[in-house]
């Protein structure tokens, strides 16, 4: 058979499938009983109850926590985005598109930390698809413009002190970052090297050492997988000036408003995080809460995601993602292969729930914060404020639950 055809016949099927799966409406998901759907209840009440009685131990107020934390110790480590005292152990089961178990408040809005790089990357996915990144392979530096910070203060100071200094600035001007492309920033391995929004990239988790992270050559691109927050912060920049408006406008067109999110949802930045783009005041959002700001949304909209991702990027018929995006992100990160696009961590090697399919992934942050994805068992998790070493003993439990 002609290959285009196969491949035409095999996407009206994918199509046709995901027609049949129930998707839920705006401010309403069904719920059905364990049991309903062939579950055993008792385990599914058991993994409740295993969630609500390991909740983190983490002080609530996350700016206290923060403090407590490592990341607070660090070179700049002070927040510089919003913080909220967070809400109870959360979560939710969604099987076979329906939910047969929650706990806590899936309503409250929380910070959900890295979980928003998974939003961002999508992001990035959504460029790639209206054609203002032509190839992810790309290098970034060509599609960069100097960028103009918001610097209200400025019109008061003393110019002449300020010679020297040019108004703008570039985020790819040195030997090294012009190597670097947008895979290498999606993927964590880019080792860009500066400082933005006041933080530096040696001053995130600098666990060699300070002085030994700031002396050390940058690793080749591609070469070295390091979780950097000032590099997801580059990235979510360098999308700003790609879409030329604020990515929560973009996220909220193509994705949150299609699949029924919530209205309480906010992505938000730092409170220097302000540019000049095209005559207008923009904040650059974050790609996590390691210094506050990023995405805070509710344990609902989480699972909308999730079971969007569960769905390759289609949603009721319409494909929000494209599926290769969807496929590029689970594709392990060869300097890491437990990682592919960001927030996308991978199961492959069975590290991460030693007891679900291999094929399964999640996004995840601090907290924790975990959507599972479970495609092979038609099953997502959402779960909020567990701590990191509980997620696969609940996951476990769910998975137990399921039909022989």
């Amino acid at each position: 058979m002609n290959k285009t055809i196969t491949l035409l016949i095999a996407c009206l099927l994918t199509t046709f499938s995901w027609a049949q799966s129930y998707f839920p409406e705006k401010g309403n998901w069904e719920k059905k009983s364990p049991s309903e759907l062939g579950l055993n209840s008792d385990k599914i009440n058991e993994a409740i109850a295993f969630g609500k009685a390991t909740e983190s131990t983490q002080n609530p107020n996350l700016k206290i926590a923060h403090y407590e934390s490592a990341f607070g110790r660090e070179p700049f480590g002070f927040p510089v985005g919003p913080m909220k005292t967070r809400g109870p152990a959360t979560g939710l089961i969604i099987y076979k598109g329906y939910v047969v178990g929650q706990w806590g408040d899936p309503s409250e809005v929380d910070l959900t930390f890295s979980v928003a790089k998974s939003f961002l990357s999508t992001t990035a996915g959504l460029a790639v698809k209206e054609g203002l990144i032509k190839s992810e392979n790309d290098l970034v530096y060509p599609y960069m413009a100097p960028i103009y910070p918001y610097e209200p203060f400025r019109g008061s100071m003393n110019k002449s002190d300020h010679l020297m200094e040019d108004d703008v600035f570039n985020l790819f001007d040195t030997e090294h970052n012009r190597k670097i492309t947008w895979v290498h920033l999606l993927r964590q391995t880019s080792d860009w090297e500066g400082t933005l929004w006041g933080k530096p990239d040696w001053g995130d988790r600098p666990s060699e050492g300070v002085a030994q992270k700031r002396a050390r050559p940058q690793n080749e691109p591609g070469s070295v997988y390091e979780y950097n927050d000032t590099r997801v912060n580059v990235l979510a920049l360098a999308l700003l000036n790609v879409w030329r408006k604020p990515l929560p406008k973009v996220l909220k067109e193509k994705i949150m408003d299609p699949i029924g999110a919530s209205d309480t949802w906010r992505w938000t930045g730092y409170e220097n995080s302000f540019v000049i783009l095209d005559g207008e005041i923009v904040q650059s959002v974050s790609g996590g809460s390691h210094w506050g700001g990023g995405m805070m949304l509710s344990a609902w909209d989480q699972a909308r995601f999730g079971y969007l991702t569960l769905h390759n990027g289609n949603w009721d018929g319409e494909q929000l993602i494209p599926k290769e995006w969807i496929d590029k992100s689970r594709i392990p990160t060869p300097a890491n292969p437990g990682y592919g696009f960001m927030n996308y961590f991978l199961n492959n090697e069975e590290e991460q729930v030693p007891d679900a399919p291999k094929s399964a992934f999640i996004h995840i942050g601090a907290g924790t914060n975990m959507i599972y994805v479970d495609q092979e068992n038609d099953l997502v998790i959402v779960a909020r404020w567990i701590p990191n070493n509980e997620k696969a003993k609940l996951v476990q439990l769910v998975l137990e639950s399921l039909p022989n």
